[in-house]
């Protein structure tokens, strides 16, 4: 399976938030990055960002979600 970014971020809490916005949506994600922004303060500027992933299958379904103001329904 081939994971596809869907946002891009360089702080560790928004990337929390985004993560649990698709898995409340049902979605299978993946935190890229995470560690290495935890691990030194900047570090993430360095490493490209945090990268919230979801399979490429579901990307656009998942860039949908991510978009709208409204509340996943599950």
């Amino acid at each position: 399976m081939a994971w596809v970014t869907v946002y891009l971020t360089f702080s560790p809490a928004d990337a929390d938030l985004v993560r649990s916005r698709l898995e409340a949506g049902e979605f299978e994600v993946n935190v890229a990055g995470e560690l290495a922004a935890l691990s030194m303060d900047g570090y993430s500027l360095a490493t490209g960002g945090i990268r919230v992933q979801v399979p490429d299958d579901k990307a656009e379904e998942a860039r949908a979600l991510l978009a709208s103001r409204e509340p996943s329904a599950t």
